[in-house]
């Protein structure tokens, strides 16, 4: 019965001897255990290693738009400059005056004028600013014009 489905299957080849594992030499045997195994091992881990790949590629693009969402959907961060903290100083210096007018010490007169005008229309009394803060500013656009030497306010 093996004769007939071997030369089925296999019509060129010569039939097969009926032998035992145990009729074959000790080589022989370890040898085609080993290939055996082997083959199977390549022919099972072939699969398993291409899933564990693709697994690994979902959980990192998975992760990749997690963290891309998280990002666009923080709060954005309030952009303010950092302001001089502190009072003021009994006679108004140079660099106080820079500070308030948010200028360099060394600024021409027209930069002092246009940081002047910025200042005032956002502080002054008549849109609810305050008249002491508009004094030192105007000041500070006194001392940095070099028309007095501090100290002329008011307050």
């Amino acid at each position: 019965m093996l004769g007939r489905a071997h030369s089925f299957f296999f019509p060129n080849s010569q039939q097969p001897k009926a032998t035992t594992s145990f009729e074959k030499p000790l080589n022989e045997r370890q040898t085609a255990n080993t290939q055996l195994s082997h083959d199977t091992f390549n022919d099972m881990a072939t699969p398993l290693l291409a899933g564990l790949a693709v697994a690994a590629t979902a959980l990192a693009g998975r992760y990749g738009i997690q963290a891309w969402h998280a990002f666009k959907t923080r709060p954005p961060k309030a952009r303010m400059r950092k302001f001089y903290e502190g009072g003021f100083q009994p006679t108004m210096t140079k660099r106080e005056a820079a500070l308030i007018l948010g200028i360099r010490e060394s600024a021409a007169a027209d930069k002092v004028k246009e940081a002047h005008r910025k200042v005032m229309v956002a502080n002054h009394p008549d849109a609810g600013g305050s008249h002491y803060l508009a004094s030192k500013i105007n000041e500070a656009k006194d001392v940095m014009l070099g028309k007095t030497k501090g100290s002329g306010s008011a307050f």
